[in-house]
């Protein structure tokens, strides 16, 4: 009896184990304002070892593009399109084209207008993670940034 409890626990660390999800990308925020009436928020990606963030300007019939998409607001004003570092630009077959991606680190910049009181920035940033065996399915994390 005392073995098959062992057993079970055993067996129930094991599955607990292998249905982790999987997270290989952190994302953290923040706004730095640049004068009385322009912001730049800052979104980061951090990607774990051996995984493939893509970028926002990939052809059709690959990975999904990282998107952001920003909610309207009356206390700020997108000025001018959300800028990335230059990519890795690689041949994949899996996806028989070129994409571009980030490894590590990568630092997006969003420029705003500030044009009322205590600007929010608040959006979506959609993406999509690959290793050399997989890709998981794309995200979608929810972000709130204040503009101090």
């Amino acid at each position: 009896m005392k073995y098959l409890f062992l057993f079970t626990v055993g067996l129930l660390f094991s599955i607990s184990a292998s249905s982790q999800i999987l997270n290989p990308v952190k994302w953290s925020y923040m706004a730095k304002k640049t004068s009385k009436t322009e912001a730049t928020v800052v979104i980061r990606a951090t990607v774990d070892e051996g995984w493939h963030l893509y970028s926002q300007y990939m052809a059709d019939g690959g990975p999904i593009k990282t998107t952001f998409t920003f909610a309207p607001s009356k206390a700020y004003k997108l000025n001018g399109k959300t800028i990335e570092p230059k990519p890795i630009v690689k041949f994949e077959k899996t996806f028989d084209m070129n994409v571009s991606y980030f490894e590590k680190v990568v630092t997006f910049q969003q420029k705003v207008k500030i044009t009322g009181a205590n600007p929010v920035v608040k959006g979506t940033v959609e993406f999509m993670v690959c290793d050399d065996t997989q890709c998981l399915p794309p995200s979608s994390i929810d972000f709130t940034i204040p503009v101090k």
